[in-house]
């Protein structure tokens, strides 16, 4: 078999396109937790704070001093960019819960539900043959 041949087989795959819409609706999804962690929540989170934007919270290592992170990037100043790693750690855990609630529900869809009892197996011919012989003696008494 040619590698073209080969590349198209494993191309066309149903695996593969249906990785590539995933990863392509997952890029889609991150913009928008990411929006609104950065639009909606965060601004509140900062307010309740007292007015904290946690983008702009930052620690200048070494010499130098800076107003604004922009400022301290713009001197080339070495920084620890701590309010960006909160900010980008609220989308982690908003997109993995959001994550785990879809696929909860995805394994709930997919559980079959439980067969109804099946009918109890007809009893073997002796069992039947020694019943008949019980029930005929009761009857005589």
């Amino acid at each position: 078999m040619s590698v073209v041949s080969e590349f198209k087989d494993f191309a066309v795959k149903g695996n593969v396109v249906d990785m590539a819409v995933g990863i392509i609706v997952g890029g889609a999804f991150g913009k928008i937790v990411s929006s609104m962690v950065n639009d909606l929540i965060m601004p509140v989170v900062g307010r309740a704070l007292g007015g904290v934007s946690f983008t702009d919270l930052f620690v200048v290592l070494g010499d130098g001093a800076a107003a604004s992170l922009a400022e301290a990037r713009e001197k080339g100043l070495a920084v620890l960019a701590y309010g960006q790693f909160f900010q980008n750690l609220i989308d982690f855990v908003i997109i993995a819960a959001v994550i785990f609630v879809m696929v909860k529900a995805i394994n709930k869809a997919k559980r079959e539900k439980p067969a109804a009892p099946a009918a109890p197996a007809a009893p073997p011919e002796d069992v039947v043959l020694l019943r008949e012989i019980r029930d005929s003696l009761k009857a005589r008494g």
